[in-house]
């Protein structure tokens, strides 16, 4: 049988998506009224937008709602916007809906931090626990802060750093300039003795190649589609977050629709969220392998070296979860929660076993 290529596996991918959306909706098509909405996502140029958040708007709500809800979608890089601008914008009902990385709009509250803190979650299973334990707490917040219905929580490929430089563990850290795009992982990289630095997503290869910054963190298939290999030349394969992300209705519109469009997007962002946690999980491998030189579906692989943590290295992370991470973060989010530290330890510290001082 010929070998399908990385395009035609995503369109058989879609394809299946759509199929099935079709079958569980159709029944149901004939209640909807005719409407149109518009939707921003992420970057354009990896797998989130265009396997998930693009096709869900493009393909699956379309031929799911029997050609009756039909939307513009666009990603970030397209509209020109910087990742903390989405929900304000979501806010004002620029957008009816918008999808975005947490950590780009944690700064308007810390409690938006609380299930992608640095070096929790070193599997995705457990990141995925982690998530299901602390959504009522977002959905709440997301409601207070930005006046928007939370939809879906997924994540990007584990993060991980990716440097140009000489990196044989952590210790070597110390010193780097490290790229980083929230709060949390600059605790993580201060931990370690590094300089935290914030680069937008789409400057981090410029900065790589010309020094201004040492090190950067994203996600295994990002870097790899984004093509940081072409400048990086070490993988320090030490999972510092999940790069958890969200879907969000402005909440006035989602209140002034009729209740089958409520139900019948309820469905399917509960299918679209299933989807992606099933499917950034299989890819996440592959990143790193695609990035180092080893087997690559996504298209020719980088050079990069792999650098496997050592124990040593690992404990040390967790030393710096304890002494940095989870105290820097408490004593950000209480200021403007007094309650956060209580509601993180009786959802995520529960899952974790973990509690922080409050």
């Amino acid at each position: 049988m010929p070998r399908m290529t990385t395009r035609g596996l995503r369109l058989a991918a879609g394809a299946a998506l759509v199929a099935g959306a079709v079958a569980v909706n159709a029944a149901h098509a004939q209640d909807l009224k005719r409407q149109t909405f518009n939707a921003v996502g992420t970057w354009g140029n990896l797998n989130n937008f265009k396997k998930h958040e693009g096709p869900f708007w493009r393909d699956v709500v379309p031929k799911a709602s029997g050609g009756k809800i039909t939307a513009k979608v666009q990603p970030i890089t397209e509209v020109g916007l910087k990742g903390f601008e989405m929900t304000r914008l979501l806010k004002l009902g620029v957008f009816d809906m918008a999808f975005g990385v947490i950590g780009y709009v944690a700064g308007e509250d810390p409690v938006f931090e609380g299930p992608d803190l640095s070096a929790v979650a070193q599997d995705i299973g457990t990141a995925r626990a982690i998530v299901k334990a602390y959504r009522p707490i977002m959905a709440k917040a997301f409601e207070e802060v930005f006046e928007a219905k939370l939809m879906v929580l997924y994540p990007f490929p584990s993060q991980m750093l990716w440097c140009n430089a000489e990196i044989g563990k952590i210790e070597d850290l110390k010193g780097k300039k490290i790229r980083v795009y929230s709060a949390t992982l600059g605790d993580f990289v201060e931990g370690v003795g590094g300089i935290s630095t914030t680069i937008a997503f789409g400057e981090v290869v410029p900065a790589l190649e010309k020094k201004l910054a040492d090190c950067g963190i994203t996600g295994t298939t990002p870097a790899y589609n984004a093509k940081w290999h072409q400048v990086a030349t070490h993988a320090y394969a030490m999972r510092v977050g999940w790069g958890i992300s969200f879907g969000a209705f402005n909440l006035k519109r989602w209140n002034k629709l009729d209740a089958a469009t409520r139900a019948f997007f309820t469905a399917q962002f509960r299918m679209l969220e299933d989807r992606m946690w099933k499917m950034t999980g299989a890819e996440d491998a592959m990143g790193l392998s695609c990035n180092t030189g080893g087997e690559c579906t996504m298209g020719k692989p980088g050079g990069m070296k792999l650098v496997t943590p050592s124990k040593a290295d690992l404990a040390k992370r967790t030393e710096i979860l304890h002494s940095h991470v989870l105290k820097r973060w408490a004593e950000r989010c209480k200021k403007k929660r007094p309650n956060c530290v209580k509601d993180w330890n009786a959802t995520i510290g529960k899952v974790m076993n973990m509690t922080i001082a409050n």
